[in-house]
Formats: structure tokens, sequence, C-alpha cells
């Protein structure tokens, strides 16, 4: 069958992947979002349904104060004798650590940390015993891949670490895996930066020390210098064998949101990239060593559209997120409405305003929500980072009540257009395409205007970090906001 890249759309970076009991699984980086490093599952390596999160309890990762793009990078889910383990990066608190389940749908352990630098940690098991390796300095100062043997039941180093690579020669060596392939070592990981350079570059050996042999032709997998393309940032990773025995990289990437414009607004998505393995032994990637915007793979089945979202057919604890820790006080959520309670903490602070959100997953979508407002201010974010995000919404003024819409780029803070309404409740509507958020608001069935934001500067490009736009709803002041009638469509 036919399917196309992205194979999972949207801000969820830094895909890691595993099988096991007839089932794939797979994490991405959740940086400052709460729940943290959501958790899919999946039959075909194509398909991906969200089952959870891994990181769930506020006491297994330290988010508080965590400026966006900060926090939780670039997790390494493993499957070892009945147990999956999570190895992850928290880059504010320069931390590495695992959490483990016996039940991929159940509730992760508390965190055991592992006393190596480095960002990007992964794990390798063999023979009972367990590898750690991150991008960091080995024990005697020496820079790249660094290894060592750690007991898994507590995190403790039975090895010195050791610097067992140090790339092909790109910036930003970063994203360590280490496999077992046909009788050598292979260690894959990704260079170049995340960005237009990003690449994937493979080293291999006959022993998990090394010393590991840089391949000829790297990188493996790069569309560095793809163009006129879409699909850019092509790296980041992950080896996984299919149920046909064919092998593939899943690997982050994203998408401009035009042909002659270098912006990126979703984020970095899931892109699906077959390999096949050379005579030598060595792995060559797509059909020229770049990602497609569609393949042919086995298998019966259909890749999934993305469906309309609303209150009733996503889970608030699965499908939506949170910045930071939320206080739970502040959110009643049901099938039929989300009622949101209101605090002085606004969506330009490093803390945990009322905010709740699902990631932008298309350039084009509509989305719509009636909002009743009790004071202050609620309505929908187009949420980028705390310098960079647009409103539309209702708040209450000293004479009534009215709509506003407000840009917010690189922290000047300017509203565009407010216009009265007739009472305290009002419908909110975004539209996107790839250049433009366009809103309106609708007053006794009578729709207006406020105008519109160019896409753009909500781009990485423009505000910097990792994370790709949210769709939010919100609230600011001491009040209540209820939010019925919610819709999200995509234009598949």
């Amino acid at each position: 069958m036919k399917y196309n890249n992205p194979v999972l759309s949207g801000f969820y970076p830094d895909p890691s992947v595993c099988h096991a009991n007839g089932k794939f699984y797979m994490v991405c980086s959740s940086f400052q979002y709460f729940p943290g490093v959501p958790l899919f599952e999946s039959d075909n390596l194509v398909n991906w349904k969200q089952i959870g999160y891994v990181l769930t309890r506020t006491n297994q990762v330290a988010l508080e104060k965590v400026n966006s793009s900060g926090g939780v990078f670039a997790p390494t889910i493993r499957y070892n004798d009945g147990r999956f383990y999570m190895v992850t990066t928290n880059d504010t608190t320069h931390e590495n650590f695992y959490v483990y389940t016996d039940d991929i749908y159940g509730e992760w352990s508390d965190p055991i940390t592992v006393e190596q630098d480095g960002i990007d940690p992964s794990l390798y098991f063999e023979d009972g015993r367990t590898y750690f390796m991150s991008n960091g300095s080995d024990d005697e100062g020496k820079g790249g891949v660094v290894q060592c043997e750690i007991d898994i039941a507590t995190g403790k180093k039975l090895s010195p670490s050791k610097c067992i690579w140090q790339g092909s020669g790109g910036r930003f060596l970063e994203s360590p895996h280490l496999y077992k392939i046909n009788g050598y070592y292979y260690l894959m990981a990704a260079e170049g930066g995340t960005e237009y350079g990003h690449m994937i570059t493979l080293a291999r050996a006959d022993s998990v020390w090394g010393e590991f042999e840089t391949y000829a032709d790297n990188p493996i997998l790069t569309n560095r210098n793809k163009a006129p393309c879409i699909i850019q940032g092509i790296g980041h990773g992950d080896l996984i064998q299919d149920k046909n025995g064919d092998w593939h990289i899943l690997s982050l990437g994203f998408r401009q949101i035009h042909m002659w414009m270098t912006f990126h607004t979703l984020g970095r998505e899931v892109f699906l990239t077959p390999v096949k393995f050379t005579d030598d032994g060595w792995i060559k990637a797509g059909v020229d060593g770049t990602t497609d915007e569609s393949y042919e793979i086995k298998g019966d089945f259909v890749q999934n559209v993305l469906p309309d979202y609303t209150f009733a057919n996503t889970d608030p604890h699965i499908d939506w997120c949170f910045l930071r820790f939320p206080d739970p006080k502040n959110y009643e959520l049901s099938a039929d409405s989300y009622i949101l309670h209101g605090t002085d903490i606004t969506l330009d602070a490093v803390g945990s305003p009322t905010f709740i959100a699902l990631r932008q997953r298309e350039f084009c979508f509509e989305l719509s929500v009636d909002v009743q407002l009790d004071g202050g201010e609620a309505g929908v974010t187009m949420y980028m980072c705390e310098q960079e995000h647009f409103e539309v919404a209702l708040r209450q003024t000293d004479s009534g009540h009215e709509a506003i819409l407000r840009l917010n780029i690189g922290g000047v803070h300017h509203i565009e257009n407010a216009v009265p309404v007739s009472g305290n409740s009002a419908k909110l509507t975004v539209r996107a395409d790839n250049l433009f958020y366009k809103f309106s608001v609708s007053d006794c069935g009578k729709e207006t205007f406020l105008g519109m934001g160019q896409a753009k500067y909500l781009s990485t490009e423009v505000a910097g970090g990792f994370t790709g736009v949210m769709t939010g709803l919100y609230a600011v002041g001491e009040n209540t906001a209820k939010f019925t009638e919610f819709l999200c469509s995509y234009k598949n």
C-alpha cells in the first residue's frame, strides 16, 4: 500500500520506536508541556494512535518555571525482558533519567537518574548488560557519543563513561542509537542541527565499545540539498524492522509553509523512510538518501486521515495537554463542555496559565467554539511560545463585553481589532491556511471578520525553539469561562 509523509503530523519531534508483543510503540519529545512524552501504538508503522503519556505525575519531571523549548528532550523507548523503558533528558535541570513499566497502558515508575552528562540518552541491552549512551563528554573530557554500562535497577554506573564516536564531521552531534544487526554494532546519530542542515549519519563496529568505523557515504538520510521541496530538516531517527522483515527509519522532519518560504509552523513531525542493507552491510535510505512525500510499503491497510476534533471524541487526558504543571481545580472537562477558571497568570508568563491545547496538525483547518464569559478574558490562542501567539477572545469591559484579536510578536502586543458584542457569549472562529490565520466572531447569528495574522510570525524561524503551534483554549483573570460546541476540522 502507499502511504504519505508525515505519518504523524504536527508537533511530535524526536521519535523513538520499539517493537513488543506484536505492536510498535513510539515516544516523542514534549519540552515544557504536561503530561510529558506522548506515547503511541501502531500495527504497521504508518497509523499511530496515542494511548497516553509516559510522564503523568509531577514527581517524575521538573517543569515549574521551565522556559519554552526547555524541559523534556529526545526520549528513547526500548523493550527488554518484558519491561518497557523510556530514557530522556530534562535539559533545564541537566538531568538524564529513565522510567519503566511492565504495562504499556499503565503508569510508569518514578525516575532513575544516571550520572552521565549530555543530551539525547539511549539504552542498549545485551546478554544481561545495559549500556547507556548520550551526546556529551566522557570522564576524560572528550566530547561525542559517550557510553557507560549501568545497573538497570538503580542507574548506577558500572564502568567509566567513554567516548565511542565523534561523528562524521557535522555540527551538533546528537540522537545516538545502537543496534546489533547481522553481527555488526550499528551506531546511528544525527548531525547538522535540527534545522535545514539536519542529517542522519552511521558508524559500525565489531564490539559494543568500538572502535566505530564511520560510513564513507554519510549522511545516509538528509533533505538538506533537496530543493525545491516542502519536506526539510530530516534527522534524529530510529531504525526499526517491520513485521514483513523490511527496515525503516522513523525520523523527525518539518514542512515549510510554502515551497519558496522557509518557515515552518507545525513543529517537527514524524516521517517514515524505507531503508535497505547493502551487500557490504551498510545502509541506504530512501531512493537517493532523502525522504519523499510518499512510498509503497507491504501490507493491506489504509492510512488514516485526521478526524474532526470535538470535546466528545477527544480525551482531555490523552489528546490535550497543558503548559507546565496545571492546577486541576481550574479545569472542569467533560464531553459537553470545558469550563476553565482563570488566574492572573497570562500566556506571556513562564508559568502555568489556565490553558489546554491540541497540537495544530495541518496547515489548513477551521476551528470554532462557543464561549460564555463571567469576567476577565477567555478565548482561543494559536500559541507558539510566550512571545509569539495570536488570540481571538471575549473580554469584559466597563461598558460590557467585546471580542478582540490580539497579535503578540517578539514581545510586542497589539490589539488589531475590538468589536462590542451583545452579551457575555459568542462564537469564536479561526480559519487557517499555509500563510494566514483568519479570525472571526459570531454574535446573534452575525459573523464579523476581525482580521488575520501571518503564519510565518508563529514559525520556528521567527520564534526560535523546538516546538510547534498549539490550538489552545485559555482563561485569564479571576473568572469562569465555559466553552461549548468545540469543533476543529482539518482539510485532509
